[in-house]
């Protein structure tokens, strides 16, 4: 019943009352991330794969500069970070946008993170199964070490939640999550990398990801 009806009606009430409740602050944070670098939009769009794989398009405050180069060297994800985007991830504010794909249904408060799309070639049929469940906000990999483990880790947590979903366990990611925020806890893999780029189950030297497929992948 939780899992079937329960879960989407409370996603969608508190999500209407959030947005109204913290519009100053997503207004705030959208005049602050304009003032610093103008060139680029306020909001950062991606492809995601929601339930059952479905393709939808997941929304962000933008935490990165647009530039990709500077005099002629590739910059990483970290050198890119501007000062009120490092902000925005550290009290994960960046994520608010993401009320509008919790309204619409394509996302939940708690459920697995929605990885990128190029990931979908390289799931096993097992990893596959996360997508059995709508994709949330913060979840079960998240509390547990968010961007600080490996992606055998995050498969092994987000499998747990889809077997173990039930208002007990989303009542307790929610108040971890609120721990983590404000304690800032597993936001990059290192001071020099954001995350690494998965490549499947067996090809665990994983590459830094680059602006090309997904900057602001977290």
């Amino acid at each position: 019943m939780y899992k079937k009806y329960i879960k989407r009606i409370l996603d969608f009430v508190f999500a209407v009352i959030l947005l109204i409740l913290l519009s100053p602050v997503m207004i705030l944070s959208a005049i602050a991330i304009k003032l610093e670098d103008p060139k680029g939009p306020v909001l950062f769009k991606q492809k995601r794969p929601g339930k059952h794989a479905k393709i939808f398009t997941v929304y962000k405050f933008r935490t990165m500069r647009v530039e990709t180069e500077k005099d002629g060297r590739p910059l990483s994800n970290m050198e890119r970070i501007t000062k009120v985007g490092a902000f925005l991830r550290k009290t994960s504010i960046d994520e608010l946008p993401q009320l509008f794909n919790i309204i619409r249904g394509e996302m939940s408060f708690i459920g697995p993170r929605p990885l990128l799309v190029q990931y979908l070639d390289y799931y096993t049929p097992e990893q596959m199964r996360r997508h059995e469940v709508t994709p949330g906000i913060s979840g079960w990999a998240q509390v547990n070490g968010r961007n600080t483990i490996t992606w055998e880790e995050k498969f092994k947590y987000d499998l747990w939640y889809v077997d173990n979903v039930s208002f007990v366990v989303d009542l307790r990611i929610f108040f971890k999550t609120i721990f983590k925020v404000l304690k800032g806890e597993g936001i990059n893999q290192s001071d020099k990398v954001t995350m690494t780029q998965f490549h499947g189950s067996e090809d665990l030297h994983t590459e830094i990801v680059t602006s090309k497929i997904g900057s602001e992948d977290k």
